[in-house]
């Protein structure tokens, strides 16, 4: 399987179960990308998880939920080497700031004071 389908399948699970992509602001939706995404490429690559803040705690509640799915629905993953599952998050981290962010044509994900 090529990484654009890799990419993909990571991609259509997340907009399909995870509620944590539809925060009503462009800068909160950064945030969680980072956040969220960061946490689930340390837990896919068994490193450690620092989270020093509650936000942080959310944060990593909801990485542990989506490496756990992809983990059971991807067994590809498991014959990936850390350098590869790192490369695959980044690239999922900015598709996902694409499509929810950047390339959003939502305009609400904008206003300041919203």
């Amino acid at each position: 399987m090529d990484d654009a389908t890799k990419l993909e399948q990571l991609v259509d699970y997340i907009m399909q179960n995870c509620l944590w992509q539809f925060n009503s602001r462009a800068k909160d939706r950064r945030k969680q990308n980072v956040g969220v995404l960061t946490k689930t490429a340390q837990i896919l690559c068994d490193e450690p998880v620092d989270n020093p803040t509650p936000l942080d705690k959310c944060y990593w509640v909801d990485a542990v939920c989506l490496a756990r799915a992809y983990r059971e629905r991807y067994p590809w993953l498991a014959t990936m080497d850390k350098t590869a599952i790192k490369t695959l998050m980044q690239k999922l981290h900015e598709r996902m700031d694409w499509l929810t962010i950047d390339g959003s044509l939502n305009e609400e994900l904008t206003v300041q004071h919203y």
